[in-house]
């Protein structure tokens, strides 16, 4: 078993590296985002949403502003909205959006080295299951914590229209679509609990009844861009 398991690795490792030898000497050039309509998000996000409404008195944790300026390097855009619902749950929605998904300089970053860098400690819950839709989503879910504040959180991350999570499949199909001579779009999508420490109260069915209404009110031709095909 060992033996196998050590094969294993060594194969993934040999198509890893030949892929990325492969992508020095053939550069993608063409950029999927240009043959899409044009992608704003805060035209296509909607303030309120059936059983949510904007919430404006919130305060994002902010990274250290050396992070901030290879954030804003990374991606073409971001927006970060709060919503609440009748029984005071908050949601913060925070989207991250990159024309250029095929390296690791340009891909989605994983939140939880933004929120380490602003002191919280990260306890991980694990990659759970979301169905929204017809779509079946892996979510990564975890807690983030400092002094007296948590949130609880949920992202994935698409690449094109397929939704994915950092690791070595995304690494796969960044070279798969860099041999191809296509370079892949996508964002980091996130959506988090502040303060959610009422037990009675899960955390990741908040977030999947609001990811299935915001799902349900983004245009068709786009939705695919956040929740996969």
């Amino acid at each position: 078993m060992v033996s196998k398991i050590s094969s294993s690795v060594k194969i993934s490792a040999a198509m890893m590296m030949a892929g990325l030898i492969l992508a020095i000497f053939f550069k993608p050039t063409h950029y999927l985002a240009d043959s899409k309509p044009a992608l704003v998000l805060s035209e296509l996000i909607p303030t309120d949403l059936p059983g949510w409404q904007e919430f404006k008195n919130f305060t994002v944790a902010v990274p250290d502003p050396t992070i901030r300026e290879v954030l804003d390097a990374t991606y073409s855009q971001t927006l970060t909205r709060g919503y609440i619902n009748k029984n005071g749950n908050l949601i913060l929605l925070t989207l991250a959006y990159g024309r250029d998904q095929n390296s690791e300089a340009t891909a989605a970053h994983r939140p939880e080295f933004c929120y380490v860098s602003g002191g919280f400690n990260i306890t991980e819950l694990g990659i759970k299951k979301l169905m929204l839709g017809t779509n079946d989503l892996d979510v990564r879910h975890m807690i983030a914590k400092r002094e007296n504040y948590q949130e609880k959180i949920s992202y994935w991350i698409t690449l094109d229209e397929t939704t994915t999570l950092p690791g070595f499949g995304r690494k796969l199909a960044q070279i798969q679509y860099g041999l191809s001579g296509r370079i892949a779009d996508g964002m980091l999508v996130r959506v988090s609990s502040p303060y959610l420490n009422d037990e009675k109260t899960d955390a990741l069915e908040l977030h999947k009844s609001f990811l299935n209404e915001l799902s349900n009110n983004i245009p068709d031709p786009f939705r695919s861009r956040f929740f996969g095909s």
